[in-house]
C-alpha cells in the first residue's frame, strides 16, 4: 500500500490513470483509492461546486463514504444550506461537521476580535487546520478536490501526492478538470449547488473572507482579498 511513510520506496506503484476518459481519471482515481484504502479514505469538502462533482462520483464509488466538512462558525448560511440539501439527495454518506476547538467568543476572549482580520494566517490555523488534522488523524489517505486550472499554486497537483503537512497521501481526481466540465457535469446530473455561485462567487470560503471574485481568470481572487493571502494552509506542501 502507499503510504506517506513508504512514498518513496513505491513511486512504481503508482497506477497510471487515463487522464482521457469519461470523466478525466476521476472515477478510475476514486476506485482505486477506495479499493486501496476502503475506510482509511476520507474526503474534506468544502461544498464548492467542485465538491459537489466529488461527492456524485464518490457517491457511485462508495454510497456510505467518510465526508468531513471544516465547520469554522463563519460559513455562509447558503454553505449549511447545501449541506443539507447533499445529505438530502445521498442520505448514505457520513457527513460529519468538525469543529473547532474555541468558539468564536472564546477565540476573540484570547486573540482580539475579528482575528480573521488582524491575522488570517491565525484564525485559519484554529478553526481549519488544527481541525482537519484531527479529523484526518485515523486515516492513511485523503480527498481533495483541487483542479490545476484553480491557480498557479495548484498547477503541479497529481492524482496521488505526498502531504507532508498532514504526513498522508492526498488524492485529488479533478486535477484535469476545467471549469467548464465542472459545471457541465453539474448541469447535466442536475445536481444541487451553492447558489452563491450563481453570485459572482466562484470560489467560497468563510463569509468574512470572501468575495465575489475579480475576473474569472483567477477564480481565487475573491479570497482574503487585499491581505496577499491566497490559501488557508491546507495544500501547502511544506508547512
Amino acid at each position: 500500500m502507499i503510504t506517506f511513510e513508504s512514498w518513496n520506496d513505491m513511486q512504481d506503484q503508482i497506477p497510471d490513470f487515463p487522464a482521457d476518459s469519461e470523466t478525466k481519471g476521476a472515477l478510475e482515481v476514486l476506485r482505486w483509492a477506495y479499493d486501496t484504502y476502503g475506510d482509511k479514505l476520507v474526503y474534506a469538502c468544502s461544498f464548492g461546486i467542485e465538491g459537489i462533482v466529488l461527492i456524485d462520483l464518490i457517491a457511485q464509488v462508495k454510497p456510505d463514504a467518510e465526508i468531513v466538512f471544516l465547520d469554522t462558525h463563519y460559513h455562509f448560511k447558503e454553505t449549511y444550506e447545501t449541506i443539507d440539501k447533499v445529505k438530502a439527495r445521498y442520505p448514505q454518506l457520513n457527513i460529519r461537521m468538525q469543529q473547532p476547538e474555541m468558539t468564536i467568543e472564546e477565540q476573540a476572549a484570547k486573540f482580539g476580535p475579528d482575528l480573521f482580520a488582524t491575522n488570517p494566517n491565525k484564525c485559519c490555523e484554529i478553526r481549519k487546520i488544527i481541525p482537519l488534522q484531527k479529523a484526518l488523524a485515523p486515516s492513511t489517505a485523503w480527498i481533495s478536490g483541487l483542479r490545476r486550472e484553480q491557480s498557479e499554486s495548484r498547477a503541479n497537483t497529481n492524482y496521488l501526492n505526498l502531504d507532508n503537512r498532514f504526513q498522508k497521501i492526498k488524492v485529488c481526481p479533478l486535477i484535469h478538470w476545467t471549469w467548464k466540465e465542472v459545471w457541465r457535469y453539474v448541469t447535466k446530473h442536475e445536481l444541487d449547488y451553492n447558489v452563491l455561485h450563481d453570485q459572482g462567487y466562484p470560489s467560497i470560503g468563510c463569509e468574512p473572507c470572501t468575495k465575489p471574485a475579480f475576473s474569472m481568470d483567477d477564480i481565487r481572487s475573491g479570497r482574503w482579498s487585499g491581505s496577499g493571502k491566497t490559501e488557508c494552509g491546507l495544500h501547502t506542501t511544506n508547512p
